[in-house]
């Protein structure tokens, strides 16, 4: 009896001593304890041999009807409420005999905020011509006007898809182009999905300065994942600067922090109904807490100072996130540097600050590490040249400001 109290008080003191995570009061706290959601039913719908699917990951369509001869609709409902007006959809449909028809995409109190976009079989998503679409009673309904429909499946979508199975396959192709990458699933999703990561320095990690890359924590902001990638992708190009970046910098980073929401299709929240960049005060739910946990064994274990965090995310418009001027990081002036190269290119930078207020990873960066902590927003219909030279260029210049500062 006396070896099993005493194996109990070792468990106990050992399951203590690994709970890292230091939770932070915010001025606006959330509640982020489960909530219920929607799960839309999966099925194949057929109307006058018309055929309608949401059977794939990252599809949103809850139901399929009839309006009158020539027009179709389809619903779209959100995952719960109350959300962000950000619907979301996602679906195939074909006419196996031809069909030309008016489809109707209905998202009841919630105006559209994303331009349809279309893709025949794997050929890459294009915006639907201004001629054939437009927004009716309020915005609620978007009308896509003389859809001609064949056998092929197209697939109609608010934005690109990018399911898990998409960003895993961007994870390999990169470590086999790059075989000093570190990859591993550092934890799993409220539904058991695989949270990745990547270690982007080289050489061995301990006792060097660490950057924080985030991305995807809302499921249809896919502009501000693929700046992420591109700003990944940059950080490992071979050539001077990126070389010498990578040797005397560990850059960890997570580009799918919400693979449940994603995977449901989603508007904003995870597999609890919960936004989960409000989660980074008390850890409630399992994305955020994996997360944050894996950052601070890792950094804590190498003694790596984390110097500068960047959440990659998707808005109407570009702009950076920033604190204000009493929240001085770690790393200042970098911010302030960095920005004034973006604008010098003619990037933008459209820079908005606040302070502190809910739980979000830009106030977690700060409190925790001292942090510089940007959240970097990429407009919904941003052009997808564009916005990858300037995430690149952006790379560049994070690269350049904190290889030549002063003790690095």
């Amino acid at each position: 009896m006396k070896n099993c109290v005493f194996l109990l008080l070792i468990t106990l003191v050992a399951c203590k001593s690994s709970q890292v995570l230091t939770e932070h009061n915010f001025p606006s706290p959330v509640d982020t304890q489960d909530r219920p959601i929607l799960l839309q039913e999966k099925r194949l719908y057929a109307i006058d041999g018309i055929q309608l699917s949401n059977q794939f990951d990252g599809a949103r369509a809850n139901d399929f009807t009839k309006i009158n001869d020539s027009t179709y609709r389809v619903s779209i409902l959100p995952e719960n409420e109350p959300i962000n007006e950000s619907p979301h959809y996602a679906f195939w449909i074909n006419a196996p005999e031809g069909a030309t028809i008016d489809l109707e995409i209905y998202t009841g109190d919630y105006k559209h905020r994303y331009w349809p976009k279309m893709s025949i079989s794997d050929s890459p998503y294009e915006p639907m011509d201004s001629i054939s679409f437009d927004t009716l009673k309020a915005g609620n309904i978007a009308t896509l006007r003389d859809l001609a429909l064949g056998r092929e499946q197209l697939f109609i979508a608010a934005q690109e898809l990018r399911p898990s199975s998409y960003t895993k396959n961007w994870i390999a192709n990169l470590t086999k182009a790059h075989p000093h990458i570190k990859t591993a699933t550092v934890g799993h999703s409220k539904l058991g999905k695989d949270i990745d990561y990547l270690d982007l320095g080289e050489g061995l990690p301990d006792d060097k300065p660490a950057i924080l890359i985030f991305s995807r924590t809302h499921p249809p902001e896919i502009s501000g994942y693929m700046a992420m990638e591109r700003f990944v992708e940059e950080i490992l190009e071979d050539n001077p600067l990126a070389n010498a970046f990578r040797k005397k910098f560990r850059v960890l980073a997570y580009p799918l922090i919400n693979p449940d929401g994603v995977d449901l299709g989603h508007w904003r929240h995870n597999a609890g109904g919960i936004d989960l960049n409000r989660d980074w005060g008390k850890f409630r739910q399992e994305e955020p807490r994996v997360v944050a946990t894996h950052v601070l064994q890792e950094t804590k274990a190498h003694n790596n100072e984390v110097l500068l965090g960047i959440d990659f995310h998707s808005t109407q418009e570009d702009v950076i996130y920033t604190h204000t001027t009493n929240r001085v990081s770690k790393i200042f002036p970098f911010k302030d540097l960095w920005l004034q190269a973006l604008s010098d290119q003619g990037y933008g930078p459209n820079e908005e600050a606040y302070d502190l207020s809910s739980p979000m990873t830009k106030g977690w960066f700060y409190l925790e590490f001292g942090a510089e902590a940007i959240i970097y927003e990429v407009g919904d219909e941003t052009d997808r040249s564009y916005l990858k030279e300037k995430a690149a260029f952006a790379a560049r210049e994070m690269m350049k400001l904190l290889v030549l500062r002063p003790n690095q």
